[in-house]
């Protein structure tokens, strides 16, 4: 189990993005994203996520400077530096090891720019050797339970997972490969 959860991660994400951003903010930018389509995020969980990260410490509320409409001022979140080390060590955790159809990998994926081009690389490249081991594993255990031979239901609960991740293993390979030409890019222009 992951030490935070996927709103949480997220809302790390956001805020570093934004470097500060309110509630409305980020409610804004969950909608714009289309994230609701795919982790469980409501108005309701961006609050109570806000709510979590400050009681451990990973956030700190400012007091908004413009104020817009007659209501109270927003407060205003920003990464404190135990936020900021936790939202990179969350971003490679989840581009290393998330399974293959994780919205945890989305996540990190999403914050690709928050993390070094050779941190992101290795952590990739780290994503790799655990979806070979983890198709290794699959394969094995069907092999040993008959490969070919087991009923078609069988076979297929086996089969959906090994090509998932080999098509999951061709996108990492190719981010992989477009990061590196983009880093060599950037080389040549600095």
């Amino acid at each position: 189990m992951h030490s935070i959860s996927n709103v949480e991660f997220m809302l790390l994400q956001m805020i570093e993005e934004c470097r500060q951003a309110s509630g409305y903010d980020i409610k804004k930018l969950v909608d714009q994203r289309g994230y609701r389509e795919w982790t469980n995020i409501g108005t309701t969980s961006i609050y109570a996520g806000l709510k979590k990260l400050s009681n451990k410490g990973w956030i700190t509320t400012e007091e908004s400077d413009g104020k817009s409409g007659k209501g109270p001022m927003p407060n205003r979140f920003a990464l404190t530096e135990a936020g900021i080390a936790k939202l990179r060590q969350e971003i490679l955790d989840s581009l290393s090891s998330a399974r293959e159809r994780d919205s945890r990998f989305d996540l990190g994926l999403a914050a690709l720019p928050l993390v070094e081009k050779d941190e992101a690389v290795e952590a990739l490249r780290n994503r790799l050797e655990f979806l070979q081991e983890t198709s290794k594993k699959i394969k094995q255990k069907y092999e040993s339970q008959g490969g070919v031979q087991l009923p078609l239901n069988v076979r297929a609960l086996f089969l959906h997972p090994i090509n998932l991740i080999e098509s999951e293993r061709m996108f990492v390979a190719n981010l992989m490969k477009e990061l590196l030409e983009e880093t060599e890019e950037y080389g040549k222009d600095h």
